[in-house]
């Protein structure tokens, strides 16, 4: 008997380009005997209009939609990706991404490569690697109020524009600085390209074990990034006599967080795997993406 194969689909529902992707991926995993599941609240008016039930299984999002599943196939950005890995790491499942946003600089293909990428994904040439996570605790007064975690970043963050978070970081259970400032970042290295590179922060190599501290316009002298080891614990205190703050993850996940509250942020049990259609070093992504000049002054301005 042979081998049952689904995949699940998580896409942006709301883009044109990202419906005529869903068709081609539907029709072709189909015609290769791979059913492709999606999420029901994504893809009402898309099955309205093509009759695309017969060709997928839709899956409710709280109901373990990964289980099981040999991939999650993302058309999107990489908040789409973010949000994929949300339903993929519980499962254990890995996830390729597509492009059809901005840089995606966690997607592997481009949009213009989406033919051969499901036919990567059907002849199952593709390989997988794991990213750290954070897994992050918010307490207040020694009370642990909720949990969550984060592939990219942490980021606290003050709650209303014209105030200012004060804010006390910690490492080790060891003061480091305090300052005003609007928010302080906590990212690993995957999200060393996102959040935190946009707010000053160093780019980190995914394979470099560590975390990365990155205060958000902060009132100090010191207020450098930070790069701590993945086995440090950060710490970042709320002053109790100051602003509330907002605790994000991903861009996903919000908490409130109380005046004197703590959020405590280590490195993560549960890693996200992501599947990879290309082997090369890290460093030909970040060129790629960034489309960074690789030739001299010279040689670009040559004569």
């Amino acid at each position: 008997m042979s081998e049952s194969r689904e995949v699940l689909l998580v896409m942006h529902p709301d883009r044109e380009t990202t419906k005529d992707a869903a068709r081609e991926v539907a029709t072709r995993f189909s015609e290769a005997g791979i059913g492709l599941r999606v999420i029901d609240d994504e893809v009402k008016e898309l099955i309205e209009h093509d009759s695309l039930d017969e060709l997928c299984t839709l899956v409710a999002p709280h109901d373990d939609p990964a289980r099981g599943a040999e991939l999650v196939l993302v058309l999107g950005g990489d908040g789409t990706l973010l949000r994929a890995a949300e339903l993929a790491r519980p499962a254990g499942v890995p996830v390729l991404g597509v492009n059809l946003g901005r840089v995606g600089f966690l997607t592997e293909a481009d949009s213009d490569a989406l033919t051969e990428t499901v036919q990567r994904v059907v002849s199952r040439e593709y390989t997988v690697e794991e990213r750290m996570t954070i897994d992050v605790t918010v307490s207040v007064e020694g009370r642990i109020v909720a949990r969550t975690w984060a592939l990219n970043e942490a980021s606290v963050e003050k709650s209303t524009r014209e105030r200012i978070l004060d804010a006390l970081i910690e490492v080790d259970g060891r003061p480091v600085s305090a300052f005003g400032c609007d928010g302080v970042l906590c990212a690993t290295p995957t999200g060393s390209t996102a959040y935190a590179f946009s707010a000053g922060g160093p780019i980190i190599w995914p394979d470099v074990e560590a975390l990365l501290v990155v205060p958000s316009n902060a009132h100090a002298m010191f207020s450098r990034p930070l790069v701590v080891s993945r086995d440090s614990v950060i710490t970042v205190g709320i002053d109790p006599f100051g602003s509330p703050a907002v605790l994000t993850c991903d861009g996903l996940r919000h908490i409130a967080l109380p005046r004197g509250a703590r959020v405590e942020v280590v490195a993560g049990e549960v890693p996200v795997r992501l599947a990879r259609l290309h082997p090369g070093p890290f460093t030909d992504r970040l060129v790629h993406k960034f489309s960074l000049p690789v030739k001299s002054w010279r040689e670009r301005h040559a004569r």
